[in-house]
């Protein structure tokens, strides 16, 4: 049997109107403003010949017109794709075709991304829809209600095999994360949620949905600014934000010897665990940070780790919130506490699986659980502890980077015979990818790095190839990335 839910937005601006929705660059939107104007974009999209079901990307930065646009695609109950601006043209181009989306919104600054790739993909800039006549214009049907299982957005998530996945997630994903996540951190009627994140990023919708569902402000931020952000924190006008490590790191330096308001109750931090120096420093400065963990397939956060934990557990992702569930899984047994394994997850902010990969479906889901393909372990007290993420998984400045999509790109030069890459750490970004080549041709670093661009996105290339004569692998000729570092030059691990 379905479950409804009324249409987030106009319920809430029903509910609560007059309350403040965004807040940017000092200009604000209630929650009845951002309905009215969804409303007028719904009906011009729709003249578009969108109906329905279908599927529309949005290449669009952290701006007011954005969360307009997100929302007026839900008015029409349209999925929703988000790209990553930071991708390349062509890596763009196969998440369009993959998930037959039928047109493109983006910003001016995007409108010619595509012209060099030679495919035809209809797209129309955020400025000629603002332009286009209010009247006339087809009536459309609002949508009322949402079933909770109804796709509401989908975004890419690069794959083990190099190919990326599209993650499906359904308006009961985003509602039970939302409800997760309040469960946990409690809600407060001054409440206002600080997004800095990208909105094409899970961390980032989240957050909107957030907002919605819970009746808050958020303060929306173009890009991640130290500066503008500690001023927010310092005045009172922020209560919580969502953070990487590196963000945070900046934040700390930038703050000197000024402390935050003491309204400011929660630093959300994703994208692995924060080094003992960083949570002493926030410590220092009585800033509550909450670690978590959490992916695209979980819509958000799925474990977090409270603030009076995070010296006791140190390095621990914490506790699932309270709707999700977790094992620790072996050869198909569950572990002990204390013993590595499998990191597998259930709960009603769980993915519906992946858009046309019925092989990593049958993979990662088994009778209601998902599969990470993380390693961790659990103590006797039921905090995890993650050890790897995806096994091979690089994060970067909080982009997550898979080895095989590198290694990809570069098996495809003609001088290139094998390949790996892994990650090395990184004093700015976490981490970085590197590379190990076995080579057949002449071919220079430099003629490899130059081959990348425009194949991967920046953060992706890696910032160092080594040639090499052989790859490390195991019995089954495995490629073993673990060992990978072992193989840098001694002259100059430095």
């Amino acid at each position: 049997m379905e479950t409804n839910i009324p249409n987030f937005l106009k319920q809430r601006a029903f509910l609560t109107p007059d309350r403040h929705a965004i807040i940017f660059d000092g200009k604000s939107w209630t929650f009845r403003e951002m309905f009215e104007e969804a409303v007028i974009l719904s009906q011009k999209i729709s003249s578009l010949g969108i109906k329905e079901e279908d599927t529309v990307a949005l290449l669009l930065k952290n701006r007011p017109s954005t969360v307009l646009i997100i929302h007026a695609l839900q008015q029409l109950r349209v999925k929703t794709l988000f790209l990553n601006h930071r991708l390349t043209p062509t890596e763009m181009v196969f998440q369009l075709k993959d998930s037959q989306a039928k047109l493109v919104i983006c910003d001016i600054e995007f409108e010619n991304i595509f012209h060099d790739t030679h495919q035809h993909i209809s797209s129309i800039n955020i400025k000629t829809i603002a332009e286009m006549e209010k009247l006339p214009i087809q009536e459309i049907k609002l949508v009322q209600e949402y079933s909770l299982s109804d796709v509401c957005s989908i975004m890419y998530t690069s794959g083990t095999t190099g190919h990326p996945k599209g993650v499906l997630q359904t308006y009961g994903n985003h509602w039970w994360s939302a409800v997760g996540s309040a469960l946990n951190l409690g809600l407060k009627e001054d409440d206002a949620w600080l997004c800095t994140v990208p909105l094409f990023h899970i961390s980032g919708l989240s957050i909107l949905m957030r907002s919605v569902i819970y009746g808050i402000p958020v303060y929306l931020m173009e890009q991640f600014n130290e500066d503008k952000v500690n001023a927010l924190l310092i005045a009172g006008d922020v209560t919580i934000m969502s953070v990487v490590g590196t963000t945070l790191t900046r934040l700390i330096h930038s703050l000197n010897k000024q402390e935050y308001h003491s309204k400011f109750r929660c630093m959300l931090l994703g994208g692995g665990p924060a080094p003992r120096p960083l949570l002493e420093a926030c410590a220092e400065k009585g800033i509550p940070v909450f670690q978590s963990y959490g992916m695209t397939e979980t819509s958000s956060q799925i474990v977090t780790l409270s603030p009076e934990d995070s010296f006791r557990k140190l390095g621990s992702a914490g506790k699932p919130l309270f709707p999700a569930q977790l094992k620790i899984m072996s050869e198909g047994r569950e572990n002990m506490p204390f013993e590595a394994g499998e990191i597998v997850v259930k709960g009603p902010n769980v993915t519906i699986g992946y858009l046309n990969r019925p092989e990593a479906n049958q993979t990662s889901f088994k009778d209601g659980w998902l599969y990470t393909g993380d390693i961790g372990y659990v103590d006797d007290e039921g905090y995890l502890y993650v050890l790897d993420r995806r096994s091979d998984l690089i994060i970067s400045g909080g982009e997550n980077i898979y080895p095989a999509e590198i290694e990809e790109v570069l098996l495809a030069h003609p001088y290139v015979a094998e390949v790996g890459v892994t990650g090395s750490e990184d004093a700015v970004w976490g981490q970085v990818p590197i590379g190990f080549v076995v080579i057949n041709g002449p071919v220079s670093e430099e003629e490899l790095m130059e081959f990348c661009k425009g194949r991967l996105a920046k953060y992706k290339i890696p910032k160092k190839i080594y040639e090499v004569t052989s790859l490390p692998r195991n019995a089954s000729n495995k490629l073993l990335r673990r060992k990978l570092a072992e193989l840098i030059p001694k002259d100059m691990d430095r």
